[in-house]
C-alpha cells in the first residue's frame, strides 16, 4: 500500500517533535516546525533535529543543578 499523505513536523513545548498528517488540525499544544513532505521525508528531519530526547523541562532543570 502507498501512502501519498502529505505530512507535516510538529513540536511540543517540550521540544519533542512528532508527524500528523496535514490534513487534519494540530493537536493543543503541540505547533507546525515549518516541515512538511512524505512521511519518509518528515521522519528523516526529526532523525536529524532531535538529536537529544531529553525533554526541555529535564534539560532545563539538570542544566542548573550543581553536582
Amino acid at each position: 500500500m502507498t501512502d501519498d499523505r502529505v505530512y507535516q513536523v510538529v513540536v511540543n513545548h517540550e521540544e519533542q517533535y512528532s508527524i500528523w498528517d496535514s490534513e487534519m488540525n494540530i493537536p493543543a499544544g503541540w505547533s507546525h516546525a515549518g516541515v512538511s513532505g512524505s512521511r519518509e521525508e518528515c521522519l528523516a528531519y526529526i532523525d536529524r533535529t532531535w538529536t537529544d530526547i531529553t525533554p526541555l523541562s529535564v534539560r532545563t532543570k539538570y542544566s542548573q543543578t550543581t553536582f
